[in-house]
C-alpha cells in the first residue's frame, strides 16, 4: 500500500515541477518527492504490509 502512495506522491511531485506551479513552501515539488522517498523507504522496510499469520 505504501508503495502505491509513494508512487502517487512522486507523480504529484512531477506535475508541480513540470506545470511550474508556483505552491507555498510546504507544498513544493521537493517536499513532495521526500515524503515520495519516505513512504517508499517504509514500503521497503515492512512497514504496512498487512497481517501475517505466523506458525
Amino acid at each position: 500500500m505504501l508503495g502505491i502512495v509513494a508512487a502517487v506522491l512522486f507523480f504529484c511531485a512531477f506535475l508541480i515541477n513540470a506545470a511550474d506551479i508556483s505552491t507555498n513552501d510546504v507544498f513544493s515539488s521537493t517536499n513532495v518527492t521526500l515524503l515520495g522517498l519516505t513512504a517508499l523507504a517504509l514500503h521497503v522496510a515492512g512497514v504496512g504490509a498487512g497481517w501475517a499469520r505466523r506458525r
